[in-house]
């Protein structure tokens, strides 16, 4: 009995063996080669499959999604002869898994080696200056090579990023240099034309302050002058109107007399020549309340005289005497009776 069973077990086994192999799960996004006795037969795509157990093999997995393979720093040499490192980053998918197993031993190493290839070829034609600032034309190149290049081997670039482009170091430090030299020479030139711009402003404010000043002061002397103007005007029409006579001029010439006489620098002062004439009808006027002379009488020609005590006793006329002559000295006439 035990030779049958261990027979039995013999053959479970090689069932669930079979089975196993029989049955091929894909997973999504990939696909698997199938040889038979070595050749070639067919691709398993996503899913379950069945293959002949013992006769079939899986050849190799591929992953159909797309990958991203960053490769070591390359030295290249430029135009002008100087020696950079780039780092590339490779955006790749296998569009054709049996053109990838087939058509190429490995892939990703060929892909590594094509592109350091041809980024020695494109570098090698340009300068450092144009090297670090055409970083999109260089992609560009390297990917329309990489693309034409891989199709056969079932494999599609879609993208080539140039991750870093170093310099030699003290090439990085002439650069630096010059860089710092450009910032400052444009951080001078924007100084000074904030210093202009701002002279010029404040020019302008203080040209157009003074215009407004000086707009500002005539039209208050203009203002000034017509309300005095009106003032005068006003005065005189109201004289006129009120038909003043010679003893009230008279008598605002009494007033006035005091007022002209005060200070210590009045040494001369003038009297017009018709305050005669209204001081003599004035005293006329006044002789009616009392006696005029003697002394205790009111007598405006002593009043101007008191008035103008410390003045010289002559005074020059200010305007046409009563004779018609100009600057006739008046003498101290006596009491009028």
């Amino acid at each position: 009995m035990q030779p049958i069973i261990i027979v039995l077990i013999i053959l479970v086994v090689l069932v669930f063996i079979a089975l196993v192999k029989t049955i091929q799960v894909i997973p999504q996004a990939s696909a698997a080669i199938v040889e038979r006795f070595g050749r070639y037969t067919r691709t398993l795509n996503a899913g379950l499959n069945i293959v002949v157990p013992f006769i079939d093999s899986i050849r190799n997995r591929i992953d159909l999604r797309e990958q991203v393979v960053p490769f070591p720093p390359q030295p290249v040499i430029t135009q002008d002869n100087l020696v950079v490192n780039i780092d590339t980053v490779i955006y790749y998918q296998v569009t054709d898994a049996r053109a990838a197993t087939y058509e190429v031993a490995s892939y990703i190493q060929a892909i590594e080696q094509l592109t350091v290839t041809t980024l020695r070829n494109i570098i090698g034609g340009m300068d450092l200056e144009r090297t670090l600032t055409s970083r999109e034309e260089i992609n560009a190149a390297l990917r329309g090579v990489l693309d034409e290049a891989t199709g056969k081997w079932g494999i599609r670039v879609n993208r080539v990023e140039l991750k870093a482009i170093d310099p030699p170091t003290s090439i990085q430090d002439s650069m630096e240099k010059q860089m710092r030299a450009d910032r400052d020479k444009r951080a001078s030139i924007l100084q000074a034309e904030g210093v202009r711009q701002s002279e010029i402003l404040k020019a302008e404010g203080e040209k157009q302050s003074a215009i407004l000043r000086a707009e500002g002061e005539a039209k208050a002397a203009a203002l000034k002058a017509e309300g005095e103007a009106q003032a005068i005007r006003t005065v005189f029409e109201s004289i006129h109107a009120g038909d003043a006579d010679q003893k009230l001029l008279a008598y605002q010439y009494l007033q006035m007399l005091p007022k002209l006489a005060e200070g210590d620098a009045n040494k001369l002062w003038i009297v017009p020549s018709e305050i005669g004439d209204a001081l003599k009808g004035l005293s006329g006027a006044m002789g009616n309340f009392g006696p005029v002379g003697g002394g205790s009488g009111f007598n405006p020609l002593n009043t101007a005289k008191a008035a103008g005590n410390g003045s010289t006793n002559g005074s020059t006329n200010g305007g046409h005497g009563h004779n018609g002559n100009n600057g006739t000295e008046r003498r101290e006439q006596p009491p009028i009776d």
